[in-house]
């Protein structure tokens, strides 16, 4: 393959979604497929299993760009994959989120069979809760049986969660609100 393949590759990958304005049509790129197909998947637009779908065909291939441009829009701002590797295996996350539905459980049979602290107890729930959210998106970014698209929106979605410098230092919460189980003897 040409190298002036690979930068038409990412020039035609980074115009904005459309093709109906510019100035060359897609389908006259066609002859790029296997570039685009290359720097989609080393940008982490597409996943290895997706290739015989999309920019497989080429009459498809405006359509399928049109789908790649959108697609990194979306993701322009979601980590890259490699940051997954930071977080706890997959086996690991569901244990834990198996554990927070289990206390959760506990939590609501307390709350229903009366409870000195009723307000305390709803609040631990709205925490165990929350906990889950970020532990189901950690199980998400772990879950190779996923999309790498759909992994790297679970990282952006988890460093949504628990804000930028605890996403850079891999600062997760635990997966239970354990600060309720301290006591101020």
């Amino acid at each position: 393959m040409v190298p002036l393949d690979y930068v038409l590759a990412v020039a035609v990958l980074t115009a904005p979604p459309g093709t109906g304005d510019q100035p060359l049509p897609a389908k006259e790129l066609a002859h790029l497929r296997p570039a685009v197909r290359q720097v989609a998947l080393s940008w982490e637009l597409l996943d290895w299993r997706e290739l015989k779908y999309v920019l497989a065909r080429e009459e498809d291939f405006d359509a399928d760009l049109d789908f790649l441009r959108q697609r990194r829009r979306s993701l322009a701002d979601a980590p890259p994959l490699t940051d997954s590797l930071r977080l706890p295996d997959r086996s690991l996350a569901c244990d834990f989120l198996a554990f927070n539905r289990a206390y959760r459980e506990h939590l609501k049979r307390r709350e229903t069979t009366g409870t000195p602290w009723p307000e305390a107890v709803r609040e631990t729930l709205r925490e165990t809760d929350q906990l889950y959210d970020v532990w189901d998106v950690v199980r998400d970014a772990r879950s190779e049986c996923y999309y790498v698209t759909v992994r790297r929106q679970a990282l952006k979605a988890l460093r949504d969660k628990i804000g930028p410098a605890a996403y850079a230092s891999a600062a997760l919460p635990p997966h239970v609100p354990v600060w309720r189980f301290s006591r101020a003897d």
